[in-house]
């Protein structure tokens, strides 16, 4: 019984176990590629997938979108830290002077204990004092509701992008690989459009997160 991650046989190994011709294993192969259950990995073969992971698009931590999709979410922090200056996006995003540093909280997130998604967030250090002495590795959104900055609304974008070489190795993937490319600003407070909290761009592995949406004309 093969396990999420187990390397699959040989396509002349798996012909012989079952009887069957080449051109119908590399059919059924690309078929479970295809539908998520395998995952083909350049350089090293195919393996069973820990699982894709479907997200409606809507207001929620990682940990809960995992949660809601059947999946155990952990987090490894790679960094938390004081930037001067934050990266110039960041700063932009967030309304902050020239100079003016930030806080930069770079995060591994994982779903059964596979890397999903690789989250840099960038806040402001004046309205959130002790959030590089909270325990990072939950929900932000909680840290912040804590800090008395619960998040209101939030603006995104996503878009299709290659990996590069540091966070491919983070997401074990070739660099190169599609992956998406989620860009989002978090406000706080109730009067519109409300103050910006914080400014992130979270890198997700194409082939175990999948993103889908109801539409209606009108």
């Amino acid at each position: 019984m093969l396990r999420p991650g187990d390397a699959l046989l040989g396509e002349r190994q798996l012909e012989e176990q079952f009887g069957v011709s080449r051109i119908t294993v590399r059919r059924a192969i690309s078929d479970l590629v295809q539908d998520g259950a395998l995952v083909r990995i350049k350089g090293k073969g195919t393996f069973v997938s820990h699982g894709l992971v479907r997200s409606t698009l809507h207001l929620a931590s990682f940990n809960e979108d995992m949660r809601a999709a059947g999946f155990e979410p952990s987090t490894r922090v790679i960094n938390a830290s004081t930037a001067e200056p934050p990266a110039a996006a960041a700063a932009e995003h967030l309304g902050l002077a020239a100079g003016e540093a930030a806080y930069q909280v770079r995060r591994l997130r994982l779903a059964n204990g596979a890397p999903v998604s690789v989250d840099e967030s960038w806040l402001p250090p004046g309205p959130l004092p002790g959030l590089l002495s909270e325990d990072l590795t939950g929900s932000l959104y909680r840290v912040l509701a804590a800090s008395g900055h619960p998040v209101q609304h939030v603006e995104q974008t996503v878009e299709a992008a290659a990996a590069p070489e540091e966070t491919a190795a983070l997401l074990d993937i070739e660099p190169g690989a599609p992956v998406l490319l989620f860009r989002r600003r978090s406000f706080t407070g109730k009067d519109d459009p409300g103050t910006p909290i914080e400014y992130a761009v979270s890198t997700y592995r194409s082939d175990r997160y999948q993103v889908s949406m109801r539409l209606a004309l009108g």
